[in-house]
């Protein structure tokens, strides 16, 4: 069903899952809850490092929102289906592409691809954080000179700014030291605003490489530490998203990684 078609719906029904997936079966019927969307919200966060636009949390989420207006479901909520085997994303590397499957209960509600930039995991499984062994944990420090390598030749904005700095404050540091990598990120990001052409701006490779000799202390990367980080490049983004390859990006792979040793 077309989002058109959803908002015509007469507001006397629930809005299930086969009217916003193409889906058949007994979740189809299933009314859309809350707590689904939230789970499925989670999951994309921890995969992608965002809520995918038109992707299923966000469509789960505004159909959650209307049952709720609606007084169908409560604000916790959840499916039996949702709540007893859980929601899940997988992705599959294609030549020059990945492909996001997003599934409620097993069952497939949403795919799409991305374009692929070279991927901060796969720079710390091939060992590129300096010789570190295979049972250690990934470092602030390392997580930033793999965006070098994922993003390096892009533009430093406000929100790898907010990122670096809630990176290197996750390392114990409050303040912002004069010249370490913190400080000329948000230099770069204040002269970058006021310069018009992309090739004289200053580039993340230019503010993150040797990041791990700038900063004070370097810690490994927890989840806790990739959520701050995601959060702050957000909400300096216009767009309230994260770049697929940069600082965000870099510190959510550390941390899954870190997690799975």
């Amino acid at each position: 069903m077309s989002h058109q078609q959803q908002q015509q719906r007469p507001q006397h029904e629930p809005i299930k899952y086969g009217d916003v997936f193409p889906i058949e079966g007994e979740l189809a019927g299933k009314t859309v809850a809350p707590r689904d969307a939230a789970m499925m919200q989670t999951a994309e966060n921890e995969m992608l490092g965002h809520i995918q636009k038109g992707g299923a949390a966000a469509t789960m989420q505004s159909a959650a929102m209307r049952n709720e207006r609606a007084g169908f479901v409560g604000y916790n909520d959840v499916t039996d289906d949702a709540g007893d085997r859980g929601v899940s994303i997988t992705e599959t590397d294609l030549p020059g592409k990945r492909l996001i499957v997003e599934s409620i209960a097993g069952q497939v509600v949403d795919q799409f691809s991305q374009r692929a930039p070279l991927a901060a995991a796969t720079l710390f499984e091939e060992g590129g954080g300096g010789g570190r062994g295979q049972g250690d944990a990934i470092t602030i420090g390392e997580a930033l000179e793999a965006t070098v390598m994922t993003a390096g030749s892009k533009p430093v904005e406000q929100s790898d700014a907010a990122a670096i700095q809630a990176e290197v404050r996750a390392t114990g540091r409050t303040n912002v030291v004069p010249l370490g990598v913190a400080a000329a990120a948000q230099s770069a990001a204040t002269l970058n605003a006021r310069t018009t052409r992309d090739e004289d701006k200053t580039k993340l490779a230019d503010v993150l490489a040797n990041a791990t000799s700038k900063l004070p202390t370097d810690e490994a990367v927890t989840r806790r530490d990739a959520e701050g980080v995601t959060g702050a490049e957000m909400r300096n983004n216009p767009d309230l998203t994260t770049h697929p390859a940069g600082v965000a990006a870099s510190m959510t792979a550390a941390a899954r990684l870190n997690l799975n040793k």
